[in-house]
């Protein structure tokens, strides 16, 4: 099993299930969640990654009405440099020509300055799109994130869909209140697109797996999960749809970290990671759709793609409120809700944690998961009693029967709802009593302008 290679900000890879992941699930099914847990191993879906580039080669096909990022757009630079800086500090290497290596990454080193500005002080990460660096702007004299695509077609291409929507976004809400990653900077550089974003701190899936896998206070689950649903709507009013949303999509604004000691069942101190604060951003909009593009059959990452994407029966919107689901879920257990990599198991799993699918559903999709409306699945086979036994009712994964609890739960329900047209929207799920105690001073506003831009 290939391990998954994590990132500071951008993630594109899938996850894989693991031994330690399933042992965690039997504990959580004995009803024990406290204790320390084993790390497990992520691995991105391949199908989510191969479908993502497709729709997007797809997307900038049938995008001709959008402005090239290589156009006339004002910004910040205008040009594609045809050699980088080289400063007294570097070696005779940076005086060489600009090279990519096999797989289309720029071959650079700590100092190395793109575009005669921005000055490489390290590697955040990487992914299938290039790499993500720290850099400094020699112009203005601070730090931010620069993400270098490959030099490759079609991840150059679907970089600038990704700059067409934060530009969109940028002139929606100059002042990113709405919590979208803000985008400092674009330029193209010897066949790399690269995208200077703020700083951020670590994501929730990071910090997550850093703390071996323990769930957020409920307080913290509450305050990340009314930043993204209020994010979320501000994309849904402007017409969009993320479509990957996902624990490694969404940022702390700073991930300083306490140490807390608390008692386990067993009477011995385990020592937790809490961050000091929950601020949030979101990221990574390279899916993201306008509701008159075209639509891709196959969007969003395995683990929170939605039932009517699986059967391909279309969707909307509320495909991204039921990824909300799916990460609530995740953060208040430390676990992915469906563990999967089969279309057939993930659809079992669905039923098992949440009853039958739908006649309806099961009767208007082409694939070929059910037989007269059931599900055709053996629930006798290998994978059959893995579901039977890792899998249970919704409910019975609370681990306290608080009000506070309760009403997670529901409001988890409520965006699990298989039918897409009864999904609880984000602006009512601002209003779930789940927000009730959140302190004033994390509220945010909930009036949003619908540009002309994006007026029909």
């Amino acid at each position: 099993m290939m391990p998954r290679t994590r990132r500071k900000h951008y993630s594109s890879h899938s996850r894989s299930r693991s031994r330690s992941y399933d042992a965690k699930r039997r504990r959580l099914d004995d009803g024990s969640a406290e204790g320390s847990y084993r790390k497990r191993s992520r691995s991105r879906d391949r199908d989510s990654s191969e479908h993502s580039w497709r729709r997007r080669n797809e997307r900038s096909k049938r995008s001709h009405h959008r402005r090239s990022p290589t156009s006339h757009r004002r910004r910040r630079h205008h040009r594609d440099d045809s050699s980088p800086r080289s400063p007294p500090e570097q070696s005779s290497r940076a005086r060489s020509s600009v090279k990519d290596d096999k797989d289309g990454h720029l071959v650079y080193w700590p100092g190395y300055v793109m575009g005669a500005r921005y000055k490489i002080i390290d590697t955040l990460g990487e992914g299938t799109f290039g790499k993500v660096v720290e850099v400094k702007d020699l112009e203005l004299e601070h730090r931010m994130a620069l993400k270098i695509i490959k030099n490759v077609e079609k991840y150059r291409e679907a970089a600038k869909l990704e700059i067409n929507v934060l530009e969109k976004l940028a002139d929606v809400d100059p002042d990113c209140k709405n919590l979208c990653v803000k985008m400092l900077d674009w330029f193209e550089y010897h066949g790399h697109m690269c995208i200077a974003f703020e700083m951020l701190g670590q994501s929730v899936f990071d910090f997550l797996k850093d703390n071996n896998y323990q769930p957020y206070p409920l307080e913290q689950v509450r305050h990340i999960s009314y930043q993204l649903i209020y994010s979320v709507l501000f994309l849904h009013d402007n017409k969009l749809t993320h479509t990957d949303l996902k624990p490694e999509n969404i940022l702390f604004v700073d991930s300083d970290y306490e140490v807390v000691s608390v008692y386990t069942s067993s009477k011995k101190t385990h020592d937790l990671r809490r961050v000091k604060r929950s601020d949030v951003r979101l990221i990574d909009f390279g899916s993201a759709t306008f509701d008159h593009e075209h639509h891709s059959t196959i969007v969003s990452t395995r683990h929170y793609r939605a039932p009517e994407v699986i059967l391909e029966l279309g969707w909307s919107q509320p495909c991204d409120v039921w990824s909300i689901g799916c990460i609530m879920f995740e953060l208040y257990l430390g676990i992915t809700l469906f563990q999967t990599h089969d279309n057939r198991e993930h659809l079992a799993m669905m039923e098992r944690i949440l009853g039958p699918i739908p006649y309806r559903m099961a009767r208007k999709t082409r694939t070929k998961y059910f037989y007269h409306g059931k599900l055709d699945w053996d629930e006798k086979s290998s994978a059959g009693r893995y579901v039977r036994e890792n899998c249970k009712p919704l409910l019975r994964y609370m681990q306290s029967n608080s009000e506070e609890a309760r009403q997670l739960f529901e409001l988890i329900a409520r965006m699990l709802d298989y039918e897409p047209t009864q999904r609880i929207t984000l602006r009512d799920a601002l209003r779930h009593p789940f927000f009730n105690k959140l302190p004033p001073h994390q509220r945010l506003g909930h009036q949003f302008t619908r540009p002309s831009f994006l007026r029909q």
